[in-house]
């Protein structure tokens, strides 16, 4: 395929302040990402090269965790290669880092039937607790990673901390937002919220308005075979601070349309053709790829090829509950527009009742989240914006009387991006009426995918807002690296993306920030009284060692379902220190 594409519609919505520098953190990424030196033992030498994708841990439960790590017995059994023995490899779980007091330990076979990838869903652990793991094979082992485990089903935490990312593509500069969160000693977990890659080949989608390549995608093409999301994979767990911030904590991941190709839904893709195959059988693929990579359950379970669903909830205690969706497999096709994006729709087949970005089953199983009483804060990890952003809002009673006479309108008035939500209104009208019919409170949207920092309400009625009030709250991370509206326009930043900002905000009140500026890592913070959540960005994508700076913090009051600034950061606890919940075991960092 050619290798000039179409802007993509992720990279149209950008710009904002970024606020006062109030704190820095640099460096590298401490004893986690140290590479192999001269000075290391053999058999350390040894342990670095069979397991030289790091370890991993993800979707914590109060007594149990899934753990991964892959394997290289051999030189020849390359990730992708379909090569290499079958082999055994090991995996201990202990209190203690130096491993002298083990919890659970056992023995896994892998093979290259999958990749030589190992997954353990660990069982028969204690809530609350900080553990280590580590890997065994031929006398050698993997780095030491930790992860916590979630509280149990009654307990009442002081307060959930949790890292938020998305969209980090290799192509487009280093993974400094994970540096910095790889740094932290206060958080439970990390979120990733989608894209945690990009298929596309070297020179097609990279650094700027040039799409230079500030590292080349392996392997060197558009990803489509199995082999080729295996390859693609190995590739970002090679990155130094993405291995750190792995070990660091567990993870609970979603994807969105990277992770098979851009604008996916249920029947094809933007950046699928003809000429790359089945679309169904290419999504297969990566599915594949994506669970033996991964440490997520898919259907529930850790095993391979027992399903694709990834919709799920993980319970903290009664303090929060998470609920991760996922808005590709499921949805509609996109509507067609006239225009691309992001000049505004009047297609009113954004609001069509019989499309779905959820299905109908995800939707139940959405509203049920929403509804349970177990947990105080209803967190939903959302991997494109629910909030609107759309212009020409009329009241919702009288969108109904125009379109029976003229059928033009779209319900919540002309969407900017109709990948998101806004392309499929009525799925978010039923959840919103569902909010409001079951007096649900302190739903909380966490959202990836736009390469933008926002606060916003999201209203019952965006033609009536403030006066109709918002049934909840959403706050949208920006990427680690992919481009945003000043890097494809090649502008400086708080200047073409000014104007842009600028008219979003006077289109929709509801809507209290915006940074289309700038690339980073949020961190969330839930406890009794409120939600908060504080952005910080980097500074240049190209440089391995780029700043990382605190930008601006919002917060919403429980049961308030408004959003408002806040001057106060989240503190960097010390271990010892105040966010206790959040401390190793030892009292260490790994």
């Amino acid at each position: 395929m050619t290798s000039e594409l179409p802007v993509r519609r992720r990279t149209v919505i950008a710009t904002g302040s970024a606020g006062a520098a109030l704190t820095t953190f640099a460096g590298g990424a401490g004893t986690l990402g140290a590479a192999a030196d001269d000075s290391e033992s053999p058999r350390r030498r040894a342990g670095r090269r069979y397991f030289a994708h790091g370890v991993a841990s993800g979707d914590p439960m109060p007594r149990q965790v899934v753990i991964w790590t892959r394997v290289t017995p051999t030189a020849a059994a390359r990730p992708g290669s379909g090569r290499g023995p079958q082999v055994t490899v090991t995996w201990e779980v202990s209190t203690r880092r130096d491993f002298r007091r083990i919890q659970r330990r056992g023995a896994v076979v892998t093979s290259a039937a999958r990749d030589h990838t190992v997954k353990v869903d660990v069982a028969g652990l204690k809530p609350a607790r900080w553990y280590y793991y580590r890997f065994g094979f031929r006398g050698t082992h993997s780095r030491t990673g930790r992860f916590r485990t979630a509280p149990a089903a009654g307990a009442r935490p002081r307060n959930l901390r949790f890292g938020v990312v998305s969209c980090t593509n290799w192509q487009a500069g280093w993974f400094a937002a994970y540096r910095g969160l790889a740094r932290r000693d206060d958080l439970h977990a990390v979120l990733h919220l989608g894209d945690y890659l990009y298929e596309y080949g070297p020179g097609e989608y990279g650094y700027g308005s040039t799409d230079r390549d500030i590292r080349t995608h392996d392997p060197r093409h558009e990803m489509v075979s199995l082999s080729d999301y295996r390859r693609r994979h190995a590739q970002y767990k090679t990155d130094p601070d993405l291995q750190a911030l792995h070990a660091k904590y567990p993870w609970i991941v979603t994807w969105d349309d990277h992770e098979v190709t851009n604008d996916q839904w249920q029947g094809g893709a933007e950046n699928h053709q003809a000429d790359e195959g089945d679309y169904h059988r290419r999504r297969a693929r990566a599915h594949r790829a994506y669970d033996e990579w991964m440490p997520v359950r898919m259907s529930g379970s850790a095993r391979l090829g027992d399903g694709t669903r990834l919709y799920r909830r993980l319970t903290f205690g009664r303090l929060a509950e998470i609920s991760m969706l996922d808005l590709r497999s499921y949805r509609s096709a996109p509507v067609e527009t006239a225009l691309p994006s992001p000049v505004p729709s009047a297609d009113a087949g954004v609001s069509d009742p019989r499309r779905t970005i959820t299905s109908a089953a995800q939707l139940r199983w959405l509203k049920e989240s929403l509804t349970r009483p177990q947990a105080f804060w209803k967190v939903i990890g959302n991997p494109v914006m629910i909030s609107p952003v759309t212009f020409a809002q009329l009241p919702a009673d009288l969108i109904g009387p125009i379109n029976d006479v003229t059928g033009l309108l779209p319900d919540d008035g002309l969407p900017y991006n109709v990948d998101q939500w806004d392309g499929y209104t009525a799925d978010r009208q039923r959840i919103l009426a569902h909010i409001r019919d079951h007096h649900v409170q302190n739903a909380l949207f966490v959202t990836g995918d736009i390469h933008s920092g926002w606060a916003a309400e999201v209203p019952y009625d965006v033609g009536t807002y403030p006066l109709s009030g918002a049934g909840a709250v959403e706050f949208v991370c920006t990427s680690v690296t992919s481009n945003n509206l000043k890097d494809i326009t090649g502008t400086p930043a708080h200047t073409t993306s000014t104007a842009v900002e600028a008219t979003i905000l006077a289109n929709n009140r509801h809507i209290k920030y915006l940074n289309f500026d700038d690339h980073g890592f949020s961190v969330l913070d839930l406890d009794a009284k409120r939600a908060q959540m504080d952005w910080f960005v980097i500074g240049d994508r190209a440089d391995r060692q780029t700043s990382i700076t605190y930008s601006r913090s919002f917060l919403t009051v429980a049961a308030s379902n408004r959003v408002e600034e806040t001057f106060v950061p989240l503190h960097r606890h010390r271990p010892g220190r105040s966010s206790g919940d959040a401390r190793p075991v030892d009292g260490g960092a790994s």
